[in-house]
């Protein structure tokens, strides 16, 4: 595992030990980030379930300038910050060990929006339509912001979800991306 591009390019990132985390391959990655950018100027992201925090580190290194990373994994959140401390990132990243509906509910009391929400939950607890439902409700995006979720292949997601619209949909082998868009409020 390797940042692919940006700032940090090449530089190899730590995977969480055992078998709890399935960290997002370098082609995956790739190929989401062609989708969505390739590079940012500025903006701000959450990388939730971040696991080794391999998705938000390659957006902060192509150009966010903020990424917020949770996951409940006490090893995760160890990982996450040896891998921003590798690519001096920690002046652009907040780093919180917590479930996903309490991130969300902390989240929405500090009235924060973001540009770009990663998803990557558990492939055996998919909650993606009810997350985003709820993301949706709290007006948790920015007007045109995306939400990228990696989910199983064999899963398939509806092209609406309040007023997130799929926008792409890829496979690879086992793995899948679909990317919504904020609709533009009138």
């Amino acid at each position: 595992m390797r940042v692919v591009s940006g700032s940090c390019k090449g530089r190899p990132l730590k995977a969480v030990p055992g078998k709890t985390t399935r960290p997002t391959t370098d082609k995956v990655k790739e190929a989401i980030f062609n989708m969505i950018g390739p590079y940012f100027d500025g903006g701000n992201g959450l990388d939730l379930f971040a696991g080794s925090g391999g998705l938000g580190i390659e957006a902060l290194s192509r150009g966010l300038e903020k990424m917020i990373f949770i996951d409940h994994d006490p090893k995760a959140i160890q990982v996450i910050r040896e891998n921003i401390k590798a690519c001096q990132f920690e002046e652009k990243a907040e780093v919180y060990r917590n479930d996903a509906d309490r991130a969300l509910r902390a989240l929405i009391k500090r009235g924060i929006r973001f540009d770009y929400l990663f998803l990557d939950p558990p492939y055996k607890q998919q909650q993606l339509v009810t997350l985003m439902e709820k993301m949706d409700r709290q007006d948790l995006i920015n007007n045109n912001g995306n939400v990228v979720c990696e989910h199983s292949s064999n899963v398939e997601l509806p092209l609406a979800v309040g007023r997130f619209q799929q926008i792409k949909h890829e496979k690879y082998g086992i793995i899948a991306v679909t990317i919504y868009s904020m609709e533009t409020k009138e």
